[in-house]
């Protein structure tokens, strides 16, 4: 495509030199630059890389974006938001490949990526062939890729979208976090579905409060379009049952498909049995009613099926198709996860990571366990500080027993991040073991026949950040690890 053509999506810019090169594709990091690309400067939180234009230059760039003039002896195109207009360019030099997917997108506080697998493996089941982007991986087919944020920027989504396409998918589902809607990084995307799962305490030290966390949260839903068609309708599926979820409604002109156990849901969930392996319910829909017993523990997971169940309605799935799945469908890994080398008691590692979502968890174990509940929790480093006493004192609560540890410190003290979570517990039992190994192991020489060890916080995580450093590390190994040496 050349240059020119390939700026007709934009309203207005200015041009530093002269040219109309063919652009063979499009970069924003200018060590992944090649021949006949478009560089793409971003002035990042940590790197300003209108300084690296000239370096990009040499390794091939036919023009760049910029949001000032920079020294390059190719042409220079100067826009007042290179983030902005990364994403529209993205969208045109590659066809718009997301107008041409059955495009889901899933943001919440928590349940997002057990929502996006459950959803993926309906529509896989249906026949359909689906792509999948969050904090796992990418995935498209049987292929994974590793995945460096839970919702990568416009360039990277456009690119994988056409990969999508390329590879014969004809839908995609993904997780959409509130700093992606925030930053941008999701515009040009097409959606057709948009779920939102639920709304708590997380990432306030970015959006700074809980309604500027909602209003991020919202841009998915009044980002659906204010038109109807009947050959490509837009729904929103909204969890009834949450606090915000009348705002979400107000968000959006899509048709809305409700979910919960309110009896005023679309898709309602009642007479609920939890157990420690699955959870039973009657299924109410509009479509007629059904029982149903998923292999999933957890109230969240019931709510996470009827997200499932309701996004498949909307893509045109049978109740019947969407529930038989459902009920085979297999778990998340770091969500829930049991350990077991022959133990007398129970390990259970999950991603629980803000208050809502480990006082979920230990809730559900609280309903299956005969025995004593010992929490191993920590919180992030350089992240929402206002948590860290909250998260502490639930694990207190719902915990017969707390040991707090590092999660990923990052460039914080370890130790601050462990008095912070102290101001919330004065006067409980707890202990305090910085390093996370000795925490879980200390956790598991505690445990007794018929109790039950929770490893919460980093779930499918195989690393841990401590400084700017990233080590192996993966709660689940380190438990079995310390299991088979008992």
């Amino acid at each position: 495509m050349r240059l020119h053509t390939l700026l007709e999506v934009l309203p207005f810019f200015s041009v530093q030199g002269e040219g109309n090169p063919v652009i063979s594709n499009i970069s924003n990091h200018h060590k992944k630059v090649g021949n006949g690309d478009l560089f793409i400067c971003i002035n990042g939180l940590e790197i300003d890389s209108h300084a690296l234009a000239g370096e990009a230059c040499q390794n091939g760039a036919a023009a760049i974006l910029a949001e000032r003039e920079v020294k390059a002896d190719v042409p220079v195109i100067i826009v007042p938001d290179t983030k902005k207009a990364m994403a529209v360019l993205a969208d045109n030099f590659y066809k718009q490949p997301s107008h041409q997917l059955l495009l889901v997108g899933v943001t919440g506080t928590n349940g997002k990526t057990t929502t996006t697998h459950l959803i993926d493996q309906v529509f896989s089941r249906c026949g359909m062939k689906t792509g999948m982007i969050g904090t796992l991986h990418i995935k498209v087919g049987e292929e994974l890729q590793v995945s460096h944020n839970t919702t990568p920027d416009s360039l990277t989504l456009q690119q994988t979208f056409r990969r999508f396409l390329d590879k014969g998918a004809t839908s995609a589902i993904m997780e959409v976090s509130s700093h992606a809607l925030d930053q941008g990084r999701v515009q040009g995307c097409d959606y057709d579905i948009a779920v939102f799962t639920n709304l708590s305490q997380d990432h306030l030290d970015y959006h700074k409060s809980m309604e500027d966390y909602r209003n991020a949260k919202g841009l998915l839903f009044s980002q659906l379009g204010n038109t109807y068609f009947k050959k490509s309708p837009k729904y929103a599926i909204i969890n009834k049952d949450d606090d915000a979820a009348d705002y979400f409604i107000r968000s959006t002109a899509a048709h809305v498909f409700t979910y919960g156990m309110s009896a005023s849901a679309d898709f309602q969930a009642k007479d609920i049995v939890l157990r420690a392996s699955e959870s039973s319910f009657t299924l109410v829909t509009p479509f007629g009613e059904r029982e149903m017993v998923l292999r999933l523990a957890g109230q969240f997971n019931v709510y996470n099926a009827l997200a499932a169940i309701a996004t498949a309605s909307a893509a045109g799935i049978g109740i019947e198709d969407s529930t038989r799945i459902l009920e085979g469908a297999e778990g998340v890994r770091g969500r829930f996860e049991t350990v077991s080398e022959g133990q007398p008691f129970s390990v259970i590692v999950d991603y629980a990571h803000t208050p809502d979502g480990l006082k979920n968890v230990l809730e559900t174990i609280r309903t299956i366990t005969k025995g004593r509940v010992i929490v191993v929790v920590g919180c992030g480093g350089d992240r929402d500080r206002i948590k860290r006493p909250i998260m502490a004192e639930i694990a207190c609560e719902y915990g017969d027993y707390a040991i707090f540890t590092s999660d990923n410190p990052r460039t914080e003290s370890p130790e601050q991040i462990l008095k912070d979570m102290e101001a919330g517990v004065v006067g409980k039992q707890y202990q305090l073991i910085i390093d996370r190994k000795d925490a879980i192991k200390e956790a598991v020489g505690l445990a007794k026949a018929d109790d039950v060890v929770l490893i919460a916080g980093k779930g499918h995580e195989t690393y841990q950040i401590i400084g700017k450093q990233v080590y192996d590390f993966d709660d689940r190994e380190v438990a079995r690890s310390i299991l088979k040496g008992m």
